[in-house]
């Protein structure tokens, strides 16, 4: 079995001093931060692989090791075959990286030399640079953005450049960090579609993906794993994954503003819940994943003890945040 992306208990540990003391003086001490422990996990050559988790969970820390832009502390990587330490450079002739929310490029350039700039650092001979820009742009929507400078742009229109940019290479690899984070739904689904189509028209060709969104994941991915704290805790299909919450039931309810959401924890039935308060609607989202319709009677007594009403009550098939949820105890907020 050939695989794209294999790692072995590979481990990163940050040392970060930790603030001075105003009052004191005194120097930060040190301290370590794990940002990966003992992460084990393969992804066969053309598949599309998503990651989520939290924010600090690991992902773009696991993504820079793989890019060789950091070592690990310990354990192994590699990239088709190549090790990040002993064997770099044969990986960064095959990969590229996105993320969301990088800045594109040089703002006095117009779109179209950006892109054509950055074509010349990878040695693409220039004729077949532009001839790959121009249909890029084209796909993308942003064909008469072409001349336009890149500090013009929206927000949605340099992130498809990036995109592009990353695109364009023709890797093997593609690292792709959050590359729909904060735009709107027509650039994130113009992005997406790129996405698997361009992973499913060449055999070969891998895609590992970190994102925010459920939908997205469970809308692209041949598999996905979730990470936490560092660590790999589920990795299956979506499918299969949504499976080993299906005994459960996942309840939504909509109340008024809730002060102590931690005071429906311990009721018995419950696996996991997590909350989003909404300040604007003065409102609370509860959702919970729960083993025994039974407990419904306990939570709403405790919503209506803390003098909350309850607006709606919803009971959903269960989704990938259910999953998430059910196996971290939280959203990905």
């Amino acid at each position: 079995m050939n695989y794209a992306v294999e790692t072995k208990d590979l481990t990163r540990i940050f040392r970060v001093k930790k603030r001075r003391r105003r009052r004191s003086g005194s120097k930060g001490a040190e301290q370590d931060v794990t940002a990966l422990k003992d992460v084990n996990l393969r992804i066969e050559e053309g598949e599309l692989f998503g990651l989520l988790g939290p924010n600090g969970a690991g992902k773009t820390t696991l993504i820079k090791i793989l890019c060789t832009l950091l070592l690990p502390t310990s354990g192994k990587a590699y990239v088709a075959g190549n090790d990040v330490e002993k064997d770099p450079y044969p990986i960064r002739r095959i990969i590229n990286m996105v993320s969301g929310g990088e800045t594109s490029g040089y703002g006095l350039l117009t779109t179209r030399e950006n892109l054509w700039m950055f074509s010349q650092f990878y040695g693409i001979p220039s004729k077949e640079a532009k001839k790959r820009i121009d249909e890029m742009l084209e796909a993308f929507g942003i064909w008469d953005k072409r001349n336009a400078k890149v500090r013009t742009l929206s927000t949605g229109e340099r992130q498809k450049a990036n995109v592009i940019r990353g695109f364009m290479t023709d890797p093997s690899i593609i690292f792709l960090d959050e590359p729909t984070l904060g735009l709107d739904v027509n650039a994130s689904r113009i992005i997406r579609k790129f996405i698997s189509d361009w992973v499913r028209e060449t055999s070969g060709r891998t895609v590992l993906l970190t994102t925010h969104y459920m939908m997205e994941a469970d809308e692209l991915c041949d598999r996905l794993a979730i990470i936490d704290e560092g660590g790999i805790v589920a990795c299956d299909t979506p499918r299969n994954l949504k499976r080993t919450v299906s005994k459960a039931s996942s309840l939504m309810f909509e109340v008024d503003y809730l002060r102590d959401p931690d005071k429906l924890k311990g009721i018995e039935g419950i696996q996991n819940f997590t909350y989003k308060h909404n300040g604007q609607m003065n409102r609370t989202l509860l959702t919970f994943i729960v083993q025994d319709e039974s407990a419904v009677a306990d939570i709403v007594s405790r919503i209506v003890d803390q003098g909350a009403k309850i607006h709606s009550l919803e009971k959903r098939e269960p989704t990938l945040e259910d999953v998430f949820v059910s196996l971290v105890g939280k959203g990905l907020a």
